[in-house]
C-alpha cells in the first residue's frame, strides 16, 4: 500500500508541474519579467516545494538522512533533467540560446556545491542561533551570490538583446488566460505540490523500511527523483513553448533554492549542527553535484558548434557521471 501512495503522490506532482509550467510562462510574457526572471525566481521556487515539504517532514520523522539527501540527489537529478533533454532537443542546441546570466547561476551553484562538500568532510557541529556554522556559510555565499547575479543581470540586460534571443518566443496563446488567473492558478497548484512532497516523504520514510535500502539511498535517490518531477515536466513544457531561458533557469535557480531548504531543515533539526550528523555517503552526492555542475558551466560557455554529435558530447558525459555517482551512492 505505501508504494501506491507514493506512486499517487508522484502522479498529482507531474500535473501539478504542468500546470505550474503554463501558468509561469503566461506570467513571463504578460508581466514583462521574461522568461529567465520567472524560471529562476518564480518557478524554480515553486518546483522545489516538495524538496521543502520532503526534507521537512523528514526532520519531523527525525530523518536527517532522507532530508539531506533529498535536497543533494535532487540538485543532481535537476542537472540530469536538463542534459537529457538538452540531448533530446540536440538539433535546437538549448544551451546555444542561454541567456549570459545562467553562466552566473551555474557558477554560484558550482561554489556552494563545493563549500558543501567541504562541510560534509570537516564536520563542524557547532552551532549558533539554533543553526549549524556551516550552513550560516552556506547560506551567506548564497545570499551575496544571489545579490551579485543581480546586479550582473542588470548590467547585461542594459545592453542590447542578441539577435538568437528572438527564438525563444512562445508558441502558447496567451490570449486564454488572463494575468490573475495566472497568479491564482500558480498559487493554488503551487499548494498542491506542498501536499503531494508531503505524502512522498512518509510513504518513501516506510519504502526506506520495508526495502532496507536506507535513508540516504531512497532520500538521495528514489525521493530525490520523484520530487525533481516539478523540474522535469516544467523543463519539457517550457522547451516546448520555445522558451529555453525559461526551462534553463528554472533548473538552475531550483538547485540553488534548495541550498535554503536545507538551512531551513537545519532550523528544526534540534540535535546540532545537520550536516554534521548524517551519513558519510552524502560526501558522494555533494561531489556529484559539483562535477555536474562543471559540465553544464562548460555547456553555457562553449562555442557555437555545427556538429550535433559534438554538441550533444557535454549532456552525455553528465548522463555517464550522473549514474556512476548514483551505483556509488547504492554501493556505500
Amino acid at each position: 500500500m505505501v508504494f501506491v501512495w507514493f506512486l499517487l503522490a508522484a502522479i498529482v506532482t507531474v500535473i501539478s508541474a504542468i500546470k505550474l509550467s503554463t501558468y509561469a510562462d503566461t506570467i513571463g510574457e504578460k508581466s514583462s519579467l521574461g522568461g529567465m526572471v520567472v524560471g529562476t525566481i518564480f518557478l524554480a521556487g515553486a518546483t522545489s516545494l516538495p524538496e521543502v515539504t520532503t526534507s521537512v517532514s523528514a526532520i519531523v520523522l527525525d530523518n536527517p538522512d532522507i532530508a539531506v539527501g533529498n535536497v543533494f540527489g535532487s540538485n543532481m537529478f535537476n542537472l540530469l533533467i536538463i542534459a537529457c533533454f538538452d540531448l533530446y532537443f540536440r538539433k535546437e542546441q538549448i544551451f546555444r540560446h542561454a541567456h549570459h546570466s545562467h553562466f552566473y547561476t551555474a557558477s554560484l551553484g558550482l561554489l556552494l556545491a563545493i563549500v558543501a562538500l567541504l562541510a560534509l568532510t570537516i564536520r563542524i557541529d557547532i552551532t549558533f542561533l539554533g543553526i549549524g556554522v556551516d550552513m550560516w556559510i552556506l547560506l551567506a555565499i548564497y545570499g551575496a551570490g544571489v545579490w551579485y547575479i543581480s546586479i550582473l543581470s542588470k548590467k547585461q540586460s542594459s545592453k542590447p538583446s542578441e539577435p538568437v534571443e528572438e527564438v525563444e518566443e512562445s508558441k502558447h496563446d496567451f490570449s486564454a488566460i488572463s494575468l490573475k488567473k495566472a497568479i491564482i492558478g500558480f498559487i493554488i497548484a503551487a499548494f498542491v505540490i506542498m501536499g503531494a512532497g508531503t505524502l512522498l516523504t512518509v510513504s518513501g520514510d516506510k519504502i526506506a523500511v520495508v526495502t532496507g535500502l536506507g535513508s540516504s539511498f531512497v532520500g538521495s535517490f528514489l525521493i530525490a527523483a520523484t520530487t525533481s518531477l516539478p523540474e522535469a515536466v516544467s523543463v519539457l513544457v517550457a522547451l516546448q513553448l520555445r522558451n529555453y531561458n525559461l526551462a534553463i533557469g528554472s533548473i538552475l535557480g531550483s538547485n540553488l533554492f534548495n541550498i535554503l531548504i536545507l538551512g531551513a531543515s537545519d532550523i528544526f533539526y534540534q540535535k546540532g549542527s545537520i550536516i554534521a550528523s548524517i551519513s558519510s555517503v552524502h560526501q558522494i552526492t555533494a561531489a556529484g553535484v559539483g562535477i555536474l555542475c562543471v559540465v553544464v558551466l562548460y555547456s553555457l560557455v562553449r562555442k557555437p558548434i555545427e556538429s550535433t554529435f559534438r554538441y550533444a558530447l557535454p549532456s552525455i558525459v553528465l548522463i555517464a557521471l550522473y549514474f556512476v555517482s548514483s551505483y556509488l551512492i547504492f554501493v556505500q
